[in-house]
Formats: structure tokens, sequence, C-alpha cells
């Protein structure tokens, strides 16, 4: 087998593993972790969530607590059932960027550890905002190529 044919049957075997449905909700369900365990947690702690919303300023803070644990919970299930996935995958990708926005105001702190934590998290969170709107995009232009 010429290499040419090797590579192509690597490629087709790795396309198949990647496409398949499985791959895609757990790649889906890894995408949403954080949206699915931070309002478990703030369910389990709610006083804790309250005082995370007393802490960025958002009042009232119980009310706010509650909106964003339904709000998390229901932006992911969207997301990784499909149903209306691309509007889950655009709500999660805005309220990330503007929980980033928020918590993670890296130029505001001195140069040092802290600054250098809250950039690399500032950053990472700007890729989650990307990702979303790719499964978005994939979402919305599935049918389109047909």
């Amino acid at each position: 087998m010429t290499d040419k044919a090797s590579f192509k049957k690597e490629r087709s075997a790795l396309a198949a593993v990647v496409t398949a449905p499985t791959t895609r909700t757990v790649a889906l369900l890894a995408l949403c972790a954080a949206y699915i365990q931070g309002p478990l947690f703030k369910i389990a702690d709610f006083n804790g969530a309250i005082a995370e919303m007393d802490h960025f300023g958002l009042h009232p803070a119980p009310f706010f607590a509650v909106a964003v644990i339904a709000f998390e919970l229901t932006a992911s299930a969207m997301v990784v059932s499909g149903l209306l996935r691309w509007a889950g995958a655009l709500a999660l990708s805005g309220f990330t960027l503007l929980a980033t926005l928020v918590a993670l105001r890296f130029w505001e702190l001195a140069p040092g550890m802290e600054r250098m934590m809250a950039t690399n998290a500032f950053f990472e969170h700007l890729g989650l905002t990307g990702a979303f709107v790719l499964v978005a995009a994939v979402d919305l232009t599935k049918g389109a190529a047909k």
C-alpha cells in the first residue's frame, strides 16, 4: 500500500471516530461541563451562590443565583440534546464573554502570579466563546449544503 493510500485509509478511520454520534455527544458534554457542574455546585451550596452574585455586584443576589442556575442548565441541555442547539450555543457564548469581562479583569491586577492566572483564564474563556460560536455555525449550516 502506498503512503498516500495508507494516509487516506487512516484519515477515513479517524473521520469515522471523530464524527461518530457518541464522540459528538461526549465532546458537547465536555464543552458544556463547566455550565453543568457550576449550577449543580450552586444548587448544593446556594448560600455560596448568593455570595458569588454579591461579590460581582449582582442584586438581588438570590434572583441572579437562580437565573444563572436555570440559564446554564437550560442552555447546556439545548447544546447537548440538539434542541435549538444553535440558540443554546450562542447564548452560552454571549454569557461566557460577558462573565469573562466581569470576572477576569486581568488588566486591573498588579503584575504577578494572580495576573498571569487571570490572563490565562481570560483567554481560555475566549476560546470557549469561539467554540460555542462554531457549534452554532455548524448547527445553522448543517442543512445548507444539501
